[in-house]
């Protein structure tokens, strides 16, 4: 891949949204995207995360596709090639951005002029959300017992945006509504509206 604009961010859209600290894992095997990762393992540089909401993952011929125009950054941190072709890929959550444009290459690549949001503040939970922070603590507790964390160590149950975010990636709700809550500029609202969804749903008290 040539050397893109420093202005330039590549996107990957996905049928997911990612959050920031979260981890997330692909398997790429699109030409575009494995030139994509080379470039960014080599150059050291982040690429987007854009939630679809029209279109596939994959490219497909006169298939329109539309994004949201809110992301999130994703640094690799491991790439492993166990099958010719084929790229496992393990990436981390980073900073949000919004787009103010984006354009398609001849490859298929995504390209847009991004410009960042500000990371959430720490702030700690309410007392009255205590019980939403130890659901997801025995939650984990649990998955790390059978080898399935789906999460990044170190585990930040004092900050109320990363214990929000975590809860997002576990909870079975729609892609719109999980995009909703990544935009939200305040941590401590996000964790509510979380906690409230899990009382009503009776995980937690």
């Amino acid at each position: 891949m040539a050397p893109l604009p420093a202005a330039a961010l590549p996107l990957f859209p996905l049928q997911a949204v990612l959050f920031p600290g979260g981890l997330l894992s692909l398997m790429v095997f699109e030409a575009r995207y494995l030139d994509l990762m080379s470039y960014c393992m080599r150059e050291r540089r982040p690429f987007g995360v854009v939630a679809l909401h029209k279109g596939s993952e994959v490219r497909a011929h006169k298939v329109q596709i539309e994004f949201e125009s809110t992301g999130v950054l994703a640094e690799l941190l491991d790439v492993d090639s166990a099958q010719a072709g084929i790229l496992n890929v393990r990436c981390r959550g980073k900073s949000r951005f919004t787009l103010e444009s984006s354009r398609q290459r001849d490859d298929g690549l995504w390209l847009a002029e991004p410009t960042a949001l500000p990371d959430d503040a720490v702030v700690r939970p309410h007392p009255t959300q205590r019980d939403t922070v130890q659901g997801l603590a025995n939650a984990i507790a649990t998955l790390d017992a059978l080898g399935a964390s789906p999460f990044l160590q170190p585990y930040e149950y004092e900050n109320a945006g990363w214990v929000a975010n975590r809860w997002c990636e576990l909870l079975p709700i729609p892609l719109g509504a999980k995009q909703k809550l990544m935009e939200l500029s305040d941590p401590s609202v996000r964790l509510q509206l979380v906690a409230d969804f899990l009382r009503g749903k009776g995980v937690v008290k």
